[in-house]
């Protein structure tokens, strides 16, 4: 299984232990294709002459939405990237899955929250003792169906 992991890079890298935790879980369900989002040393710049600029990171990024089974998207911290992936996403007809925890204080846009009408867009709340749990559960059942 191809898993398209979403986070904040230039929106800011306040979560990347959380995206740590979650990247590692994923890695057992299937190959993480954008695991590079969990990097400590990925800075708020984010990839910085690994690439061709800006053009060739959302080329490769599209590649790899478009190469994926699911996506799992961390939305606690706003970033215009994971909402631009998501609605890609969801025009693609993907599996999504927003995680997001309200004891940041923050409120979730309308716009993800509000996606979650569809069957194949699902948003959890959740804190970061239950998400490895939680992951195993979401996983298990998209497999079994």
């Amino acid at each position: 299984m191809n898993i398209y992991f979403c986070g904040s890079i230039r929106g800011g890298r306040q979560d990347v232990n959380v995206y740590q935790r979650i990247v590692k879980k994923l890695q057992q369900f299937g190959q993480v294709l954008t695991e590079h989002v969990s990097c400590d040393s990925l800075s708020e710049k984010g990839e910085d002459g690994a690439l061709d600029g800006d053009k060739a990171i959302h080329d490769r990024d599209l590649e790899w939405l478009i190469m994926s089974d699911v996506i799992v998207a961390e939305v606690t911290q706003p970033s215009l990237g994971v909402g631009y992936e998501l609605g890609r996403a969801v025009a693609m007809n993907k599996r999504v899955l927003c995680l997001f925890r309200p004891s940041s204080g923050k409120v979730l846009s309308a716009m993800i929250r509000g996606a979650s009408t569809n069957s194949l867009f699902r948003v959890q709340d959740y804190t970061e003792d239950e998400v490895e749990s939680f992951l195993e559960k979401y996983f298990n059942s998209i497999t079994k169906n």
